[in-house]
């Protein structure tokens, strides 16, 4: 069970950084209404659940296949979630301007967040990215894989159906200002970070 804390713990600052998934919701929210927002999530949470199978299934084939590939995919993971912590350092440090979003309403948001999350490629990184670091190779490996998954998938849905919520009450008409969207990249960028720096120290 604090395996399965720390897990969440992990992803939320990822599940937090936004990524296609996310700008699609809120560009429902904002050209909409929550109710939309909420749709794209469902969407969104159905494409991560047939990637939570891919990558459960894959797994655990490469544990029990090829456990020093495994090890690999495991550090490979950690370079990838300090590389997601640059970028988003090297982003607050920018000069930029507003967030703003893509208005566009889409006739069927659940079929369209659907195929936003199945096609993303940096939905499947995070699971290579995470997942390995929490699997015992002792242990039903599938099972945990699906497991974690689903926390992932669960946080999704909790996190974008709160924020389509706030942002149809509060933000629907304006834009994100730069000096917010700052302060929000640092704050991924560090829980990232420190994410990435305890399962280096865990390896």
């Amino acid at each position: 069970m604090s395996d399965l804390t720390l897990f969440a713990l992990t992803i939320i600052p990822l599940v937090f950084t936004p990524g296609p998934d996310m700008l699609f919701i809120l560009s429902q929210v904002m050209g909409k209404d929550a109710k939309a927002g909420i749709m794209a999530t469902s969407g969104v949470c159905l494409g991560y659940t047939v990637h939570s199978i891919l990558v459960a299934l894959g797994i655990s084939a490469i544990i029990v296949a090829y456990p020093i590939l495994f090890e690999t995919i495991r550090y490979v993971g950690v370079i990838y979630l300090l590389f997601l912590a640059f970028t988003l350092f090297r982003t607050a440090f920018t000069k930029g301007s507003d967030l703003s979003f893509n208005k566009k309403v889409a006739k069927n948001p659940i079929k369209k967040g659907f195929f936003t999350a199945l096609l993303n490629p940096k939905g499947m990184l995070i699971y290579f990215a995470i997942l390995p670091q929490f699997i015992n190779k002792q242990g039903n490996t599938i099972l945990q894989g699906l497991m974690l998954s689903f926390i992932f998938i669960g946080l999704c849905l909790i996190v974008y159906s709160v924020l389509s919520v706030i942002f149809a009450r509060f933000v629907r008409g304006r834009n994100i200002q730069t000096k917010q969207q700052k302060w929000i990249d640092m704050g991924s960028g560090s829980l990232i970070m420190l994410a990435a720096t305890w399962m280096l120290s865990n390896s």
